[in-house]
């Protein structure tokens, strides 16, 4: 059954009859019941966790402020305080990873150890520029020579599947969480960090943890999971309950 937390605008299931130890933060345009079968079995080994939609996803209301996972991560603090005394284990799923490890970096007080599996922590490539008809149809826009109609025409035609999917709000926080890059809070982390990636994560490549890695001061662990794709909680659930357990003891 779904519970109001924080100020009452952020939504989650809780599981298990305990105190809640673990926290799970879904990706982009998922929801919490991605963790339902890792928090399934916690569950029944007696250990409490909540699965958050985060706002703007599933059961929650669009945020009134734009940003990436670093308004994110504000959003959720007071959250975090309310749901425990104690310091949790947050597992973060891409753009829910990315709010772990700001949360982590930013709120060590409120976080035991951070749990991430296909986190886009640093870019892959230089971003390409966007198409040259796109450009000249942006630049035309904000000089008021294209309506806004053939404005949003172009971006469906042009921008990616996440970014056609979207609007409003949810628009500015996907291409704010999209220039967002961690490689400040990766340093700044002094809580462990427990890395579980799909070995065959196309979105995420295990690479991209591997240089993740090479920035934390932190105790930290890379453990990669063989003919797994980017939806590794969906897909290997026990894998997350295993790390857990080990962030736990």
């Amino acid at each position: 059954m779904l519970r109001a937390y924080g100020d009452g605008n952020l939504f989650g299931e809780p599981y298990g009859e305990g105190p809640i130890r673990v926290v799970w933060l879904h990706g982009w345009a998922r929801r919490g019941q991605d963790f339902f079968a890792s928090a399934t079995e916690l569950a029944s080994a007696g250990i409490g966790s909540v699965a958050l939609d985060l706002p703007g996803f599933g059961s929650s209301p669009v945020p009134t402020v734009a940003g990436g996972a670093r308004t994110y991560a504000g959003l959720l603090s007071g959250a975090l305080q309310a749901i425990s005394d104690e310091p949790l284990v947050l597992v973060g799923h891409s753009f829910g990873g990315r709010i772990a490890t700001v949360l982590g970096a930013t709120h060590p007080e409120l976080v035991k150890t951070v749990v991430l599996t296909g986190v886009p922590l640093v870019r892959r490539t230089p971003g390409a520029k966007p198409p040259l008809a796109y450009r000249l149809v942006r630049a035309l826009h904000a000089k008021r020579l294209v309506s806004d109609e053939k404005m949003e025409a172009a971006r469906q035609r042009h921008g990616s599947t996440d970014y056609r999917n979207a609007s409003g709000v949810m628009r500015d926080v996907l291409v704010a969480n999209v220039n967002e890059s961690y490689e400040p809070e990766l340093g700044q982390l002094r809580v462990p960090v427990a890395m579980v990636w799909g070995g065959d994560d196309k979105e995420v490549p295990v690479d991209i943890a591997e240089r993740a890695s090479a920035l934390l001061l932190s105790p930290h662990t890379l453990r990669v999971v063989a003919g797994i794709g980017h939806l590794l909680p969906t897909e290997a659930p026990h894998e997350l309950v295993v790390t857990v357990h080990g962030a736990l003891s």
